[in-house]
């Protein structure tokens, strides 16, 4: 049984070593290809060296012994502390003996919520978690868009090292020269998924309110004359910006921003920069960014037309809905 949080599989973890191993392409490269960090890619590259294949098994995580661990009872002491008189870790501390630190693990560990989510008369949870345990959607297409972007590294000439694994140590010893990013602004109707994306040289707010101008008109092309609402992070380009604030006016729609530090509130765009990611930008070796340029507009037709969305079970296309 693989450990909770494995992020590698052994199919996964035979890849790795054979990448860097066999095909002698850099640690980092590999473990970001494969969605994993480099010290966990160095991890199962150091126990293949001492143990070989057997190396990359699974194995428990858990100590062989554990002579320090809290005991049953006083466990049992700690939430029933907490129980009946609502008190924090140092009072139970001093109440039970056992170490405060070791009463905040044993209370996450009983699913026991903080005390400033509960009522401080009847002890009810009155605060919500972090995250919703429900999904959001919009009634109809065009009440809500998303828009941000997603910054990827430009391809030189030949495919670089996912072309060409031999490319990268010639480059190193040759000395490179910086390829730059691209920017794609991704945005994405909040009912339909209805998506349209740009690849630009830059961020700038100006940028982003062209991008929003010709998106708005492609959602028109397609049945969404009029946008309401738009909702993107706050990032410089969209806070800060005249341009993009002019933009959001012209298409006759009212902005609005993400709380800070909370992503999934756009999560639509951002699960769609990943889709972009893994089935465009990444999906297959290209010689050069013009032809991986030249796909963008391939692969989102095949998104919104033909390729079954699975938070809506249907093509976006097909869910969007005329208005008059």
């Amino acid at each position: 049984m693989p450990h909770i949080n494995t992020r590698l599989t052994l199919h996964g973890r035979a890849l790795l070593i054979d990448r860097v191993i066999n095909d002698g392409r850099p640690v980092s490269h590999v473990a970001k290809e494969l969605g994993i960090s480099r010290q966990c890619a160095h991890r199962w590259i150091n126990r293949h060296h001492a143990e070989g294949t057997a190396g990359l098994l699974n194995r428990s995580s858990r100590p062989h012994h554990c002579p320090t661990k809290t005991s049953a009872p006083q466990e049992a002491k700690v939430v029933v502390a907490r129980l009946l008189g609502r008190n924090g870790p140092l009072r139970i501390a001093a109440v039970t003996g056992v170490p405060a630190r070791t009463v905040s693990r044993i209370l996450t560990r009983y699913d026991l919520p903080p005390l400033s989510w509960l009522d401080p008369v009847t002890g009810a949870v009155i605060r919500s978690s972090r995250a919703t345990a429900e999904r959001y959607e919009r009634d109809r297409p065009g009440e809500l868009v998303h828009i941000d972007v997603k910054k990827l590294g430009r391809i030189p000439n030949g495919g670089g090292w996912r072309a060409d694994p031999t490319q990268s140590p010639r480059n190193h010893r040759k000395g490179s020269r910086r390829v730059g990013f691209d920017y794609v602004h991704a945005v994405i109707d909040d009912h339909s998924r209805l998506a349209y994306a740009e690849i630009q040289p830059d961020e700038k707010g100006i940028t982003a309110a062209g991008v929003l101008e010709r998106a708005a008109a492609f959602f028109a092309a397609n049945g969404i004359p009029q946008i309401e609402r738009v909702i993107s992070d706050n990032a410089f380009a969209y806070r800060n910006s005249t341009a993009f604030k002019e933009a959001v006016a012209k298409i006759g729609a009212v902005q609005r921003f993400i709380k800070p530090h909370c992503p999934w509130t756009n999560g639509k765009v951002e699960r769609l920069n990943r889709t972009l990611a893994t089935e465009w930008a990444y999906a297959r070796k290209y010689t050069s960014n013009h032809e991986r340029a030249q796909a963008l507009a391939p692969w989102l037709n095949f998104y919104n037309t033909e390729r079954i969305h699975t938070g809506i079970g249907q093509t976006p296309l097909s869910r969007v809905s005329p208005t008059s």
